[in-house]
């Protein structure tokens, strides 16, 4: 039977702590939450690797992933999450960014448009006894603004586009956390509400399995 318990420690050793994550909560979060019951079952064996792990059938080339655990550690980071904070996770899937952010913040939505994975993510919350987490279902791309407006707003994938009708649900001094782009010339963002007005920065660079919905437009070439 494989060690998950030590799997994590050297996840959180090798791969966060090591990525420049000092925040003391979020490590204590990583080591806590069990990745691997919220992987695919087949995949188990990948919940502590520096990947991003699918949550569905591995051989689908539409399964959606997990994002990997330091590009999500970090961003986490950079969103500065605070005890008090409501937030808003845009692509939950099964639910494991959520459980995160359940041990940081006061309170969080976890949004996603597949019927079976807010299913297995509603009852993973209520396994890790995270009753502050509430799973809602909707088009990832308009967010949900029937709890806006959040502190924190974390999209838990890669988009191509500016993520406008979410940043419009931040609240005053909100920070909404993504990566941005398409691979190799994908970076991880910051986007800082103030005073009615966002402006966003690259904070680092990072890949992250693309969102439903975040596709740009194919250009027109001549």
């Amino acid at each position: 039977m494989a060690d998950h318990s030590a799997a994590r420690r050297m996840m959180v050793d090798g791969q966060i702590r090591t990525a420049d994550v000092t925040d003391l909560r979020i490590l204590a979060a990583f080591q806590d939450v069990p990745r691997e019951r919220f992987v695919a079952p087949a995949a188990a064996a990948l919940a502590y690797l520096d990947l991003d792990a699918p949550v569905g059938d591995p051989a689908s080339p539409t399964v959606r992933r997990l994002m990997k655990p330091m590009v999500l550690a970090k961003l986490i980071q950079t969103a500065q999450v605070g005890a008090a904070d409501r937030a808003l996770v845009v692509g939950a899937a099964t639910g494991y960014a959520a459980a995160i952010l359940a041990r940081l913040a006061a309170s969080v939505v976890a949004l996603d448009e597949d019927d079976a994975l807010l299913a297995r993510a509603a009852r993973m919350c209520a396994e890790l006894a995270l009753p502050n987490v509430e799973t809602v279902r909707g088009p990832l791309r308009a967010g949900w603004p029937a709890r806006a407006p959040y502190q924190v707003i974390l999209v838990d994938g890669c988009v191509e586009v500016s993520p406008d009708s979410l940043l419009s649900q931040l609240a005053d001094g909100g920070r909404l956390v993504c990566v941005r782009g398409r691979a190799p010339a994908s970076k991880a963002m910051l986007y800082l509400a103030s005073h009615g007005h966002v402006s966003g920065r690259p904070v680092f660079d990072a890949s992250a399995p693309a969102l439903p919905g975040f596709a740009a437009e194919p250009a027109f070439v001549f």
